[in-house]
């Protein structure tokens, strides 16, 4: 079984450019995770489901759950750096944005599929920041996402570090030179 230290978490808000970043990092030979949200989003408006963030938020906050276990268990058996555009404890902090209590599965999904300890959270970028028809969310809401985010990983054990407001590829980079130091955790 994969050594959960090689599951690494990259977080933030919507619109700071995560998924950019994963991008670059599966172009380099990685293996990545899609993020939940978008492409539940883009289903849900598919099939004319309701389970979206403008609509029924806790059966939306259910389908991310099932999509980032899912996710943790396909990485199972490789034994390179696997990155995740977002993880379990996301949901955590989606439910607490919305003013929602966290159940205790999601709670025990969060302690079961652990990461490695240390994980990357992308601040927020006004000069990057769009809106389209999955990203409904203000420039505010990302910041405050940002900063929800930012707790509730802290609260569940993981240590952040920041991605710099930099090109994707130097970001890129940047997360790959902070992995391979041999305290990263």
């Amino acid at each position: 079984m994969l050594n959960f230290q090689k599951r690494i978490v990259i977080t933030g808000g919507p619109g700071s450019g995560k998924s950019t970043l994963i991008d670059a990092l599966t172009q380099r030979g990685y293996l990545c995770s899609v993020e939940a949200g978008r492409s539940i989003i883009q289903d849900q408006i598919s099939i004319g489901g309701n389970a979206l963030p403008w609509g029924d938020r806790i059966a939306f906050s259910e389908l991310m759950l099932c999509w980032e276990i899912r996710s943790w268990h396909a990485a199972n058996g490789c034994h390179e750096l696997c990155f995740f555009d977002r993880g379990i404890p996301d949901v955590a902090g989606y439910l607490s944005l919305c003013r929602f209590p966290v159940p205790a599965h999601v709670e025990k999904a969060i302690n079961n599929f652990r990461y490695a300890g240390t994980v990357f959270i992308a601040p927020p970028w006004k000069e990057i920041y769009v809106q389209d028809s999955e990203r409904k969310q203000s420039i505010e809401e990302a910041e405050q996402t940002y900063w929800t985010l930012s707790k509730t990983y802290q609260a569940y054990g993981y240590q952040l570090i920041e991605i710099p407001r930099i090109p994707a590829d130097e970001r890129a980079d940047f997360i790959i030179s902070q992995v391979s130091q041999k305290d990263f955790q």
